[in-house]
């Protein structure tokens, strides 16, 4: 399943970069994080609880950023199990465009789910998943913004 959105952050393209390569930052945005840790270069692992329909799950798995280009895109990407609720995979090309003083953040995300979690239906995974990204970037964009204004 692919969604897109597309959101205006008020700071330079490059302070936008920043916090989007910053672990604390990804911590206070991706919803039901409990944990977020750097294993090197561009790699974190990180436990996240989630409410998925009538299931409470907890994913631990890994996050990675690839395709970097400094400071116009990447691509962040996640893997987790939630143990015998199943598994997700997903991910999201980010790009950054400068407008004015401000920056024009546009996503686009693509999941995939298996296990006990696949079999509540594409409808509640489709909108469970447009709201996780919302609530994401919803979130990354107020922090930033606060950032920039404190």
């Amino acid at each position: 399943m692919d969604l897109s959105g597309e959101y205006r952050i008020p700071a330079s393209r490059e302070r936008v970069w920043e916090f989007l390569n910053d672990p604390d930052i990804l911590k206070q945005c991706i919803p039901g994080c409990e944990a977020i840790a750097k294993d090197g270069d561009d790699k974190f692992s990180a436990t996240v609880v989630l409410r998925i329909g009538p299931m409470k799950v907890r994913f631990t798995g890994n996050v990675s950023l690839t395709d970097k280009v400094y400071p116009e895109s990447y691509r962040i990407s996640g893997e987790g199990s939630g143990g015998i609720a199943g598994h997700a995979k997903g991910g999201a090309n980010v790009r950054l465009t400068q407008d004015g003083s401000e920056t024009i953040l546009n996503y686009s995300v693509d999941t995939h789910i298996g296990g006990k979690i696949a079999q509540l239906g594409s409808r509640l995974i489709s909108s469970t998943s447009k709201k996780l990204a919302d609530q994401f970037f919803g979130k990354f964009t107020e922090v930033a913004s606060q950032s920039v204004s404190a």
